[in-house]
């Protein structure tokens, strides 16, 4: 059997040579052979140059270079296009995801899981980056009505069937977890062990989480939209009510001029409600011009193969 390990990689030179080596010391012994591929995300130092010295000398490694930054998840599709493995890790390349687990993740699938998701135990991060991924969990598990579990992330071994399944799924919008779980199959999450960074900081701040967050649900939920619909009808049973009250009070001579400042709080209101929706409606439109470019959803500009 082959198994494949892909990487997605952004600002890892300092972790690439020690990544590669645990690698090929972590290669179950059921496997008569693996491929590691490393997709550098048109990272700005030096990755795409140390990949390259190491696949010159390690037969094993093939690297792949993005012609800009992509993303992540864009990544990890280019990589696992790629792969021709019969089992697929995927795993980050800062080596908080440890080599050494893949064995144990492999013994896992040979219960009968297809998918076996690495469940990150003590998570070695600092709490600023824990709250940040909490508050992306809650939003996200919000906006997509599914429970997510913020100790899974991309770290696991997957099937070859289900990674030919993933990379039929061609939508612009990508997000590996959320898509391997909807594929189905029979699918576990194991604990493993989480180590502190070796180099470098994470590049997502808390802004681009909430804008993942938010562009993930609009991609995979009609959520917001039926959100936006139960606030209008609140909204709109609300000023009914209102509207009988100010009726009532004008009949029996409460009122004898109607008051400026309700109406233009309500006007005001009411506006920002309109435009509001109007933009969320507007952003489900973005994603639909999006896919309809049909355009590929990365460029490799190099290759060491």
């Amino acid at each position: 059997m082959l198994l494949s390990i892909v990487v997605p990689v952004y600002k890892a030179e300092g972790t690439l040579h020690e990544l590669v080596e645990r690698l090929l010391h972590s290669k179950p012994p059921e496997f008569d052979s693996m491929e590691i591929i490393l997709v550098d995300d048109n990272s700005p130092d030096n990755s795409w140059k140390t990949i390259e010295k190491i696949s010159r000398v390690i037969r094993e490694v093939y690297g792949f270079k993005l012609s800009r930054n992509f993303g992540q998840h864009h990544a990890i599709t280019a990589g696992l296009d790629a792969c021709k493995g019969d089992w697929i890790v995927v795993m980050d390349c800062d080596l908080q995801d440890q080599p050494e687990e893949i064995p144990k993740l492999f013994s896992m699938s040979q219960m009968g899981f297809d998918i076996v998701f690495a469940k990150r135990r003590n998570r070695q991060d600092s709490w600023i980056k824990k709250m940040q991924s909490k508050l992306f969990y809650i939003l996200y598990s919000y906006l997509s009505g599914v429970k997510q579990d913020s100790s899974i992330a991309n770290f696991g071994i997957y099937h070859r069937k289900c990674i030919d399944i993933f990379n039929s799924m061609r939508e612009p919008m990508r997000a590996f977890p959320p898509m391997m779980k909807w594929i189905g199959f029979k699918t576990c999450a194991i604990d493993v062990e989480h180590t502190n960074r070796k180099d470098g900081k994470s590049t997502y701040t808390i802004s681009k989480l909430i804008k993942l967050a938010l562009d993930i649900s609009i991609a995979y939920s009609d959520k917001p939209l039926r959100i936006s619909i139960k606030v209008g009808f609140l909204i709109s049973f609300s000023a009914f009510c209102f509207s009988l009250l100010l009726l009532y009070r004008y009949l029996t001579g409460e009122i004898i001029v109607e008051g400026y400042t309700s109406l233009m709080i309500s006007i005001w209101f009411l506006s920002g409600l309109i435009l509001q929706f109007l933009g969320i409606t507007g952003l489900y439109i973005s994603k639909i011009f999006d896919a309809s470019k049909q355009r590929p959803l990365y460029i490799i500009e190099k290759s060491t193969c």
